[in-house]
This record gives structure tokens, C-alpha cells and sequence, in this order.
């Protein structure tokens, strides 16, 4: 695992090499259950028609096209040159602009999104409290946020399972797309810090009304709030 200062350069050429599959081992490796997760996502916004949301390290855009199907309009946001391009050719009418740019320093006017939404990229960011302030000074008052993130089951036999697939099968079905990249996903979890400095970290972000839902048993988190 790289250290902080050589993190964000790893990321980024690692998601360049794995963008023309990644789509399909999203789906292989959630049995497309991902869907399922985002929808819940962006139900939990709630967000009118022509409402403006931020899609935080878009990838390939899947939460751009979900969100423009309900009339939203979004801008898609990552550093990976490579992604956006996948993003640009397959959702090219979900998003009303990608932009390349680093989350710890976003090029947007404060206050002028209504949402911010994220899915499975908490842990590739260098930090987590630079994207926190930089997404709450982008919202607009009430803006709102829902941020998607792998986790693990409080259950015991649950997170036994969850042990065995994610850690063993998932780097074992990766190597056919790219062995270091898809060690890195059950490695890359070690970055996330647990429920209570998660919140806490939100909360000196400035968010408020602060929930967390746990979905696929405890395998995965919804965390969302408001400015």
C-alpha cells in the first residue's frame, strides 16, 4: 500500500489501466447489485427536476447516467484521464460536463451544486477532510450528500463471508483484468476510517442529520446528510 504522498499518483494510473473493463467487473463483482445500490442512493436525495448535482470521482459515470434519468443535471468530477474518456463515449448524455480535476481542490463556485454524490471512492482519496470541506462549500444550503462506500458486516458469519469473497475471490477474478489493481480494492479498505471518525470528520466538515444505512448485510454503507 503506497504512502500518502505517492497515493494519489498510484490511484490515478491504476484506474487508467483498468477503465475499458471496469463497468464489467463492477457488475461481475457485485452481480450487478451495484445498480441496486446507486438507485437507493439517489432515492435517498429526493432531488427535483433540474436540480444541479456533483458526481465526486465519477469513473465511468454510472451515478451521471442514474441521476439524469430523473431529471437531474450533473457534472461528472475525477482525475483519471482515462475514465472520463470511458465516461464521455458510453454516458455522454447523462452528464452535462466531466471535468478532470483533483477532489481535495475542486474548481467549482461555492455554493452552486444541490448534491453531491459519490460512489466507492471514499478510500482512494489521499484525505478524506479536504473532499468533506470541499464538498460542503460547494453545496448550497440544504445541498444534500449520499456517498456509497464498501464496509464490513457486524455479524460474525457475515463478515467471515464477506471475508472470504472480498479479500480472496475478488483478487482471484481480477487478475484476469489487472492483478495489482484488483488487489488493491479489498487492500485499499484499510484507508477508510471506521463509523465514528467517519462521522465525526463529516461533522467538522459541517454536515448535519448525519444517517448511515447498511446495505448487502453490512458490505457496503450509504452515508448521507446535509449542509
Amino acid at each position: 500500500m503506497p504512502e500518502a504522498n505517492a497515493k494519489a499518483a498510484v490511484v490515478e494510473a491504476m484506474f487508467d489501466r483498468i477503465a475499458p473493463r471496469y463497468d464489467l467487473m463492477n457488475r461481475l463483482m457485485t452481480f450487478g447489485m451495484d445498480r441496486r445500490w446507486r438507485r437507493d442512493a439517489v432515492e435517498a436525495l429526493a432531488l427535483p427536476r433540474d436540480s444541479r448535482a456533483l458526481d465526486l470521482a465519477c469513473g465511468s459515470g454510472d451515478f451521471c447516467a442514474d441521476l439524469a434519468r430523473i431529471g437531474v443535471r450533473v457534472v461528472g468530477l475525477d482525475f483519471s484521464h482515462e475514465m472520463l474518456r470511458v465516461a464521455q463515449v458510453k454516458r455522454r448524455s447523462a452528464c452535462s460536463s466531466l471535468i478532470r480535476a483533483d477532489a481535495l481542490r475542486l474548481p467549482l463556485r461555492a455554493g452552486s451544486f444541490d448534491a453531491v454524490v459519490s460512489g466507492f471512492s471514499l478510500r482512494n482519496f489521499a484525505n478524506l477532510e479536504d473532499p468533506f470541506r470541499e464538498c460542503f462549500r460547494i453545496l448550497k444550503s440544504g445541498g444534500k450528500i449520499a456517498l456509497l462506500e464498501v464496509d464490513t458486516p457486524a455479524s460474525p458469519i457475515l463478515r467471515a463471508g464477506h471475508r472470504i469473497y472480498f479479500h480472496k475471490l475478488v483478487p482471484l477474478v481480477g487478475r484476469l483484468v489487472d492483478r495489482d489493481a484488483y488487489a488493491w480494492l479489498p487492500s485499499s479498505v484499510t484507508y477508510l476510517p471506521d463509523e465514528a471518525r467517519m462521522m465525526a470528520m463529516l461533522t467538522d466538515a459541517g454536515f448535519r442529520d448525519l444517517n448511515k444505512r447498511r446495505l448487502l448485510g453490512g458490505a457496503v454503507q450509504l452515508i448521507t446528510g446535509h449542509r
